[in-house]
């Protein structure tokens, strides 16, 4: 399906476009014949997924591809664990196409609005200090090429470029199906809880390490981290899910509900913000339950913000996050929105942001219709002066010389989108800011 004309913006409202021309295609022949449309036009051509980047890196002036009809399951086996996916393929969709056959995706973020290839593109993460973000999933790869071809990459066909196009930003070409290598599918069990602030920051490395997964949030104006630990249990463990009553009020009223408005208050009104964040975290994050894998890694998030995140060698995190936390007491700021604090194992994907390194994330929000700016820009400072990388998908203000420095394969990046698209028809104005042109 083609339409002319319309505009696009993305979930975060941080970002918009009006292309040209917009394709729904059907198929990995649909996008096959965009891509030469495109080409012959002399028209740029991306495609987007859920538009949940808060940055500019799916913005398509020329041909805007949305993948809505692009999803289902292609291929799975069982006995290996390797499914292959439709590039639009929502990632809330997945366990249930797993489900047949005893199989789920070894970790995920905490939202699960993304498609796939969006996800892998822009470096999607979850956390635990022994898992890799979804890149490092990715066992195969086929997109589209500038010049129109297919190009399929997997273990035995140009295997050395997996790390590169498993997290390529949408600079190499089009996905049009992602190859997954799963794990059986397994129950994991949750303690929720609060714990005072300064004892989580002194005993952070030993929190992390006592469990598969573990990561805490910080409201501003308090002294409490509201901790989440996770561990892992074969898929037979009996299952003791939260009440549906109990989970109503926590995840819909009370995070979302409520939060929704008293965000939107604040802006009138900061000085609404510390009370609430004090009240929230005595009402909040204070469970236990155990359940299907995806049921506990994904939260529901219905109160619209926008992001920033940066990844730091794991030693750093805690001198950083004192730092971020100085800043706000210093500036007097009213911070509606938690900070969240995540870990991740060390990976060979180029541009991950987890690139050789064992990593800690640092993510700050503000609610959508509050001006990030002056927040965002003083918090990334910290975070480069600690060796910080920027999430792709998320709101940073880094270019291409600084973006070199941080990564030990760029070069070879960049060498291999010359290669793959020299005439740049991937690209877009955000893709030129952090790869150059």
């Amino acid at each position: 399906m083609t339409r002319i004309g319309g505009s696009w913006q993305n979930w975060g409202r941080s970002a918009s476009v009006r292309p040209v021309r917009v394709e729904r295609p059907r198929s990995p022949e649909g996008v096959q014949r965009a891509v030469l449309a495109a080409v012959k036009q002399g028209l740029s051509i991306k495609a987007v997924g859920a538009g949940h980047s808060f940055t500019g890196i799916a913005v398509a002036p020329g041909v805007l591809l949305e993948l809505d009809d692009l999803q289902g399951l292609v291929s799975a086996d069982a006995a290996t664990g390797r499914v292959t996916l439709l590039a639009g393929t929502r990632l809330h969709r997945i366990p249930r196409l797993l489900a047949p056959f005893g199989l789920a995706m070894e970790n995920l973020g905490d939202i699960d609005r993304q498609s796939i290839a969006g996800a892998i593109s822009t470096g999607t993460h979850g956390t635990g200090a022994g898992f890799g973000g979804l890149a490092t999933q990715v066992v195969g790869v086929t997109m589209v090429t500038a010049d129109g071809e297919f190009l399929r990459i997997d273990d035995e066909r140009e295997s050395e470029l997996l790390p590169a196009v498993a997290l390529g930003l949408g600079a190499l070409g089009i996905i049009v199906e992602v190859t997954l290598q799963c794990v059986p599918a397994f129950v994991m069990h949750a303690i929720d809880e609060p714990a005072p602030l300064d004892d989580v920051l002194e005993t952070l490395e030993e929190r992390v390490a006592a469990s598969d997964h573990f990561e805490f949030y910080w409201f501003p104006h308090t002294d409490v981290a509201l901790t989440k630990r996770q561990t892992r249990l074969p898929e037979s463990t009996v299952r003791h899910p939260l009440p549906v009553v109990g989970r109503w009020i926590d995840e819909t009223l009370l995070s979302n509900g409520v939060y929704r408005v008293v965000c939107a208050a604040g802006q009138a009104v900061p000085a609404i913000t510390p009370p609430f964040s004090r009240l929230a975290v005595r009402l909040t994050g204070n469970r236990e339950y155990t359940e299907l894998s995806h049921r506990v890694l994904i939260q529901s998030r219905t109160v619209r913000f926008r992001e920033m995140e940066y990844a730091l060698p794991a030693e750093n995190v805690v001198p950083a996050f004192h730092a971020v936390r100085a800043l706000i007491a210093r500036r007097g700021w009213r911070i509606e929105f938690p900070i969240e604090v995540r870990f991740a194992a060390s990976d060979d994907r180029w541009l991950s942001t987890a690139h050789g390194r064992a990593t800690a994330y640092i993510a700050v929000h503000r609610y959508w219709r509050a001006d990030p700016t002056e927040y965002f820009g003083a918090v990334e400072e910290i975070m480069l002066e600690f060796g910080g990388r920027p999430h792709w998908g998320k709101l940073h203000t880094l270019t291409e010389e600084t973006l070199r420095l941080r990564y030990p394969r760029f070069e070879d990046f960049v060498a291999l989108r010359d290669r793959l698209d020299p005439e740049r028809r991937f690209g877009n104005r955000y893709l030129e800011r952090v790869l150059g042109s």
